[in-house]
């Protein structure tokens, strides 16, 4: 992969990636979604609200797959320091949050039918709830690191740190009691029958595509605008140049 973090062969690499990724994300994701609301059957314990699974686990799964990649890029950067470990972190991060939030509130619409509550400060809720506000710290660190011309690895550090959080959101289903259900799908094995499996990992293969497109797309974006901002930064010293030569002329 170090080939690839010199920005002009990633350039090339994304130029042809990046619509295929987002477009067959798109209508996989669709698809699945449609699947899932017209053809699979109520369940017979949830009903219809069993539909809102297909976006609520692909939802949570790119939340916290989010995190994981900021921390990966993240040491990436501090360890080896890959010119795009930076940019891709901070690309990772909006669609992140968002995944993160959709997670959260379609959990709310599922969890008042269900639990009969919106809301519940339980350990898989509230550890989601902390992610979601870890996302919002990193962006505005990360733009605010951006707009100051700051160190990165003050970011790079939170990003680190922030994917503690990671296990604990897994693993806190089986660690507290929980109105939360325990895991459906482990290694090996599925709690789910298949007529709401399948449609499932579509959805979630689905919006990962997605996801990646538009992580793609941002980290385009945010090159571009660093090139922008270099070549007016090279233009500003090159108009200040002759003047500060101007008073050495007039002085000889």
């Amino acid at each position: 992969m170090h080939i690839y973090a010199n920005p002009k062969r990633f350039l090339s690499l994304a130029k042809w990636l990046m619509p295929l990724l987002f477009w067959s994300g798109l209508l996989l994701s669709l698809g699945a979604v449609a699947w899932g609301v017209a053809l699979v059957p109520p369940d017979r314990l949830m009903g219809d609200s069993v539909r809102i699974l297909f976006i609520h686990v692909p939802a949570a799964w790119l939340g916290m797959g989010g995190w994981a990649g900021i921390a990966i890029s993240s040491a990436a950067l501090l360890i080896w320091k890959h010119p795009l470990a930076n940019v891709a972190a901070r690309a990772i991060a909006v669609p992140g949050m968002t995944f993160t939030a959709i997670c959260l509130a379609t959990g709310s619409i599922w969890g008042r039918p269900t639990w009969g509550t919106w809301w519940e400060w339980d350990g898989r809720l509230t550890s989601m709830l902390v992610l979601l506000f870890l996302y919002a710290g990193y962006i505005a660190l990360s733009q605010a690191t951006a707009r100051e011309g700051g160190s990165t690895k003050i970011a790079a550090i939170f990003g680190i740190v922030g994917a503690i959080n990671i296990p604990i959101i897994n693993r806190s289903v089986v660690w507290w009691n929980s109105l939360h259900q325990p895991p459906s799908i482990t290694v090996g094995k599925s709690a789910i029958d298949g007529v709401y499996l399948w449609p499932l990992l579509v959805a979630v293969l689905g919006f990962s595509l997605l996801f990646g497109g538009i992580v793609l797309m941002r980290m385009r974006a945010l090159i571009a605008e660093q090139q922008v901002e270099a070549r007016l930064r090279r233009r500003a010293l090159d108009d200040d140049a002759p003047r500060a030569a101007a008073p050495l002329a007039e002085g000889a």
